[in-house]
This record gives structure tokens, sequence and C-alpha cells, in this order.
């Protein structure tokens, strides 16, 4: 029998009580509750939302990288590079969203929290391929999506769209070469058609 998922703000008020000053900051937006973890205080938040009896998010269902230097059409303000999990308790119903901030641009680090749920192994090696934060105590940080030889992190805001090489198939050498991007970038700016029958409307 599935339990009855508890309010959201309530929900907020059982998570800020179970984290304490480990949350810089627990909010609802949208029927969904979210919170901001010290980088120093990650895994211990991490590990209270899993075994705390108010929380039991016994599922990590989501972890991405962010990269908050071009967000919207806000300045940024703050560190640029985050994380962003998604909590899933089956057993009590309910779900939260987890993000913690990178304290350094220049080398993004934070924890890994694969010891505390497997699924968490891939999720950190993708954010890890496209955005280059490292997650310290992860066991095999390597690439997942992008070639063995790529150079930078392709979902980084400032890369550039068509990458910085390509490669092909050298039938003369029998092998993939890589050189350097031949195509020049441009802009497309879509054009609409309206028709005035368009869909039979009038």
């Amino acid at each position: 029998m599935t339990s009855v998922a508890i309010h959201p703000e309530k929900l907020k008020d059982v998570i800020a009580q179970a984290l304490g000053d480990k949350a810089r900051e627990v909010r609802v937006a949208l029927g969904e509750v979210t919170v901001v973890v010290h980088a120093a205080s990650y895994i211990e938040a991490m590990r209270t939302l899993r075994d705390a009896p108010a929380c039991r998010f016994e599922q990590l269902i989501d972890l991405c990288g962010m990269d908050y230097s071009a967000y919207g059409d806000r300045v940024p303000e703050g560190p640029r590079y985050g994380v962003v999990s998604h909590l899933l308790s089956v057993s009590l119903n309910q779900r939260v969203r987890v993000k913690v901030f990178c304290p350094e641009d220049d080398f993004p680090m934070v924890a890994s929290v694969a010891d505390l749920w497997n699924s968490a192994a891939w999720f950190e090696r993708e954010a890890f391929d496209l955005y280059g934060i490292v997650f310290d105590g992860h066991n095999d940080l390597r690439r997942i999506l992008t070639d063995y030889g790529f150079i930078g992190h392709p979902f980084r805001k400032d890369f550039p769209l068509s990458g910085h090489v390509e490669m092909r198939y050298d039938a003369q050498q029998r092998r993939v070469v890589y050189e350097p991007v031949s195509i020049e970038p441009r802009e497309n700016t879509p054009r609409i058609i309206r028709e005035d029958n368009y869909g039979g409307l009038h």
C-alpha cells in the first residue's frame, strides 16, 4: 500500500529540521522542495537525507552538473558550477531536489555520493565528462560519453558549438583522423511561414 505524500510545506520543515545548519536554504517552488547545502557538508547532508527516519530517500534518481555562468537572463553571481540531484523516498512517497555549488570555479569539485547510492556513479561520470566537475572519492572517474582523446567539456557555456576538432575516416590511412574544425560558425535564425489556411483554421 502506497503512503500518502506529505504536503510540500510540511516536507520542507521536516528536511530543514533534519539537516539543521548543513542546509543553506530550503524552499518550496511549484510544489517541489529544493534544498541547497554547503559543499563542506554535502556528503553528511546526503547521508542524513537517506537515513533520517522522516526522510528515508532510498533512491537517487538523477544527478547532473550545471554551469551557471550564463543562466537565463540573470547576471551570474556566486560560484559558476553546481551539482543538482533528485532523491526519491519510495517508502514515504516523497521527493526532494538537492543543490550544491562547487567552491572553486578553476577546479570545480564536490564529494562523490556513489558510496551512498550506487546509481550516482555513472551520473557523476557524466557530469565530470560534460562539465569537468571532479567528484572526490569516486573510484572510477573517467569520461563516459565523449571520445578518449576529447579535449574540454562540451556542456560548459564557453565551449564552442562546433567543438575544437572534427573526425573522419581516412581511407588511405585506414583509420579515423582528427582535424581542426572546418565549419565556419554561423547563427541561424528560423524563418516563420504563416499560412492563411494552416490546419484548416481561418
